[in-house]
């Protein structure tokens, strides 16, 4: 994964799920809505970015909590 690349796991929405965007070489792509680490996983792999640690200690950036979170009740 390139030192520019920011992955970003959106708070849970209203509607259910959290919103999963990506900034990639300047370029802000909205990756999908996920209800769980596995769609996380699946939309960065379609992305291209495979291999991608999904703990809080990795590149990702976890805003409304970490990855056990997946509902508004935090």
């Amino acid at each position: 994964m390139a030192d520019q690349t920011e992955i970003v796991i959106h708070p849970v929405s209203p509607q259910g799920g959290r919103k999963v965007t990506a900034h990639v070489l300047g370029v802000d792509a909205d990756l999908g809505r996920a209800f769980t680490p596995a769609d996380v996983s699946e939309f960065l792999r379609r992305a291209g970015l495979e291999d991608v640690d999904l703990s809080e200690a990795g590149p990702i950036r976890w805003e409304g909590g970490g990855p056990e979170v997946w509902t508004g009740d935090i």
